[in-house]
């Protein structure tokens, strides 16, 4: 995606932001990070892509514990209908594993925000 995000037209690249980077930010200041990634509130809704989905934790906010990213992702599905913002997102995880880290609601969601691009298990991973 690195690659991919400067082969693009300019205005139209994306930020590239770790899952768990998301998570720990939420962490420490809670509600307003996911309302940040979410792009409720800004005037202009921002491209992301969210590094290695499904590598998170469930995170705990004052004793309440929260999937941040399933709730960054239903607020990007909204984006993507209303207002036509993608979110684009890398993972290791399978359509089941998806279901299973995020439920049925959000994987059906998944197969409108996404393109899948798999990789043979065998092939060799090109990162050096």
């Amino acid at each position: 995606m690195t690659v991919i995000r400067c082969l693009q037209y300019p205005g139209h690249h994306y930020q590239l932001v770790s899952a768990r980077e998301v998570c720990m930010q939420f962490m420490s200041q809670g509600a307003p990070v996911v309302q940040h990634y979410s792009s409720s509130g800004e005037r202009i809704p921002q491209v992301f892509c969210f590094d290695d989905l499904g590598s998170e934790p469930n995170m705990k906010y004052f004793g309440n514990e929260v999937n941040v990213m399933a709730e960054i992702m239903l607020s990007r599905y909204d984006l993507l209908i209303h207002q036509r913002i993608p979110t684009h997102v890398t993972t290791n995880l399978s359509a089941t594993e998806l279901e299973q880290a995020y439920g049925n609601r959000i994987r059906s969601r998944f197969r409108e925000m996404f393109n899948l691009i798999a990789w043979n298990p065998e092939a060799k991973d090109k990162r050096k």
